[in-house]
C-alpha cells in the first residue's frame, strides 16, 4: 500500500523514527519514472536511515513501484499531477504549474517536511524554483551552481556552471568561499585551491570584474591565483571560479572530449586493423581512463546559497546516478553546510 507523506509525517513523530528524509523528483529526467523510482528503491536500501518521498502523477508512479521489492515504510508518494517539460520556459513553469513535482518536492522542503530535494528535470525550473521557493541563505548575493569537473589529479568543482550569466566581483569571491566548504565537506579535500578562471595567470590580466574578484579572492589563504584553460584539466586548482557562461561552455567542451577520443580511436583501430583481443583490450583501457568522467558516480549536483538543500542531475540519468544523488543530498544535509556558508559570507 502506497501511504502519503501526511501519514508518515504522523507515523514518524509517533513511533520517533529518526529518518533523514529526501524528496525525489520522480518525473524528472529523460527517463520517468523508471530511474529515478529504482534509484530511490537502491538509495533506501544501502541507508537503512533514509526515507525517500516520490513526487509526481501519483498512479504513474504506483505502476513502477509495483514492479519492485522495497521497504514499504521508507518509499512514500506524495501526488504532484503536473509536469514540467524539459524545454519549457523555467520561470514560466514555476508559475503556472504550481502542482508539478519540483515545486510540490521544493514546497515539502521549505516547511521542513524533508531535508533536502533532488532531480533530474529541467535545471533551470529547478533552479527558479529553488530560489523563489526556499529562497537565499543570508549574506548570500546570489545562489550558483556548482558541478564536477575531471582533472588528472581527480575531481574538481566548477563555480559557476550556469546559473549567472552575468556577476560581480563580489558574487565571485562568494563561489569561491561556498566552493571551498563544499569541496572541503563534502569531497573531502583538506586544503581546497581555489583558483580563478582567467585569460592570463598574471593578477592584473582580464576585465575589470576579474580584477577585483582577484582582490578580493586573495582573502582566502588557499587561493591559488589565476588559473587558465589549459590548468583546468591539469588540476592546478581543485576549485574553479567563473561566470556561469565561461562555466557552462567548459562544462559542454568536457562533456563532449570521452565521445570525441572514442571516435578518434576507433578511427585508428580501424585503419591499424586490431584483431578483437587488441580491440577488447584498447576498450577496457579507454573505460577505465574514462571513469573519472562518468557522471554516473556523483549523480548530481548542488545548487549552493539557496536555503535548504536542491541537487540536479543528468538528463539521462541512471537509477545508480539517482541513486548516488539521493545519498549526496544525506551527505549534505548532515554535514550542515548552509550553516557553514552563512557564518562564512558574514
Amino acid at each position: 500500500m502506497i501511504i502519503t507523506v501526511m501519514d508518515i509525517a504522523c507515523d514518524v513523530r509517533n513511533r520517533n523514527y529518526k529518518h533523514m528524509k529526501i524528496a525525489v523528483d520522480a518525473f524528472g529526467g529523460d527517463h520517468f519514472p523508471e530511474n529515478p523510482v529504482r534509484g530511490a528503491v537502491l538509495a533506501v536500501r544501502e541507508n537503512d536511515r533514509l526515507a525517500v518521498i516520490l513526487t509526481g502523477p501519483e498512479e504513474e508512479i504506483k505502476k513502477e513501484l509495483a514492479n519492485h521489492d522495497y521497504p514499504k515504510d521508507r518509499i512514500i508518494l506524495q501526488d504532484a499531477p503536473e509536469i514540467i517539460g524539459m524545454d519549457e520556459s523555467p520561470a514560466q513553469a514555476v508559475r503556472n504549474k504550481p502542482h508539478s513535482s519540483i515545486v510540490v518536492g521544493l514546497g515539502m522542503h521549505q516547511k521542513g517536511m524533508v531535508d533536502g530535494f533532488v532531480s533530474a528535470g529541467n535545471t533551470g525550473a529547478l533552479m527558479a524554483a529553488s530560489a523563489f521557493i526556499l529562497g537565499r541563505l543570508d549574506g548570500v548575493i546570489r545562489p550558483t551552481i556548482a558541478t564536477f569537473y575531471p582533472t588528472v589529479k581527480g575531481l574538481g568543482l566548477m563555480i559557476d556552471a550556469g546559473a549567472n550569466l552575468e556577476v560581480k566581483p563580489e558574487m565571485l569571491f562568494q563561489f569561491g568561499v561556498m566552493g571551498n566548504i563544499y569541496a572541503r565537506d563534502m569531497m573531502g579535500i583538506d586544503t581546497p585551491r581555489i583558483g580563478l578562471l582567467n585569460v592570463g595567470e598574471e593578477k592584473e590580466k582580464g576585465s575589470e570584474t576579474l580584477k577585483k574578484a582577484y582582490q578580493l579572492l586573495q582573502a582566502l589563504p588557499n587561493f591559488v591565483g589565476n588559473i587558465e584553460g589549459r590548468d583546468v584539466l591539469a588540476g592546478k586548482a581543485d576549485v574553479f571560479v567563473c561566470d556561469g557562461i565561461t562555466g557552462n561552455i567548459l562544462l559542454k567542451f568536457g562533456e563532449s572530449i570521452p565521445d570525441a577520443l572514442k571516435m578518434l580511436l576507433m578511427g585508428v583501430i580501424k585503419k591499424r586493423q586490431l584483431d578483437k583481443e587488441q580491440v577488447a583490450l584498447v576498450t577496457s583501457l579507454l573505460q577505465e581512463a574514462f571513469m573519472p568522467f562518468d557522471y554516473q558516480r556523483v549523480g548530481g549536483v548542488p545548487f549552493l546559497g539557496v536555503n535548504g538543500i536542491s541537487m540536479v542531475g543528468h538528463g539521462g540519468s541512471s537509477p545508480e546516478a539517482i541513486k548516488n544523488m539521493i545519498l549526496n543530498a544525506v551527505r549534505m544535509a548532515e554535514s550542515d553546510i548552509n550553516k557553514k556558508i552563512i557564518a562564512s559570507v558574514a
